[in-house]
């Protein structure tokens, strides 16, 4: 190599180390632009809210005046929409990832069928509203009710846990298979006694995160018309209800000041809920991950 090729290299490795420190103070930037930008915002949070965090904001119902409002009934409802959710969702998501790659024909139909739930999992929860409407508040009758969010929720994440689970049960190695059948095992004993355990951290995983979607949702419910103002706990699954991001949409949409501090401390509430949910995943995926 001569003295010219040597320069050249030379200078195109210091092209490279430029462009590599500018790639990563760029990447920097961008990631303590994202940092200041969710610190300011849980500061304002935080500094409005904490002071309307009390017990008698967990028992009270919504109020007209700011210092008796609650979030009693928005938190109740959350959790009766959730008892409907989660066993759907679950059951239909899993079962129909089971479906499509232990039992369906690799065709164009089902690839078809693929396409269309990847696809569903990207569309505006507001259509999903806009379905639930049409479907269960009208054409079946359910009424404004718990039963109708609940459904309608859980279409809204029904794509997303199939592609978490299909995800899942694609990883389980082909060994555990080829060892099962070997030992004279049946399709579904396979399925039910190696596939799953093995796929059990990936679907609670994508399952506790979207049921984390599902209770911060707004745009869905109040398309099929859940009350923003309710003064009562619903007896079962045909009550009408409110929801925890209802609740703060009807208080940040008051004129008054003070309602807006009563929204900071249900937002409050409302990310408490949502970490402890993302870390029971975190620590389910830990935890089964080392186990198979």
């Amino acid at each position: 190599m001569n003295l010219i090729d040597k320069q050249l290299v030379k200078n195109k490795m210091g092209r490279r180390l430029i462009s590599n420190k500018l790639i990563k103070q760029l990447f920097l930037i961008a990631t303590l632009f994202g940092i200041v930008i969710l610190g300011t915002l849980l500061y304002r949070v935080f500094t409005q809210g904490v002071g309307y965090l009390n017990w008698r904001f967990f028992i009270n119902f919504a109020s007209r005046f700011p210092e008796e409002a609650g979030i009693k009934a928005a938190i109740v409802g959350s959790l009766w929409l959730m008892v409907i959710t989660a066993p759907v969702s679950l059951i239909l998501g899993v079962g129909t990832a089971i479906y499509l790659e232990e039992y369906a024909t690799k065709n164009k139909w089902t690839q078809f069928i693929q396409m269309n739930i990847s696809n569903l999992a990207g569309v505006p929860s507001i259509v999903f509203g806009l379905l639930g409407l049409t479907v269960f508040v009208r054409l079946l009758e359910m009424g404004r009710s718990i039963i109708a969010g609940g459904l309608t929720m859980s279409l809204l994440i029904l794509p997303i846990i199939v592609v978490a689970s299909q995800e899942a049960i694609r990883a389980v190695p082909k060994e555990q298979y080829e060892a099962s059948f070997a030992m004279g095992a049946s399709k579904w004993q396979t399925i039910r006694r190696v596939v799953l355990p093995a796929a059990i951290p990936g679907i609670l995983t994508g399952g506790i995160l979207a049921l984390s979607r599902a209770i911060g949702e707004t745009a869905p419910l109040l398309m099929i018309g859940a009350l923003t103002f309710i003064a009562y706990l619903p007896e079962n699954i045909w009550s009408g209800f409110t929801v925890m991001p209802i609740q703060l949409f009807n208080w940040t949409s008051r004129p008054q000041e003070e309602f807006h501090f009563v929204a900071a401390a249900g937002i409050i509430v409302l990310l408490v809920m949502l970490l402890i949910m993302n870390s029971v995943a975190v620590f389910i995926r830990n935890k089964y991950s080392k186990r198979y």
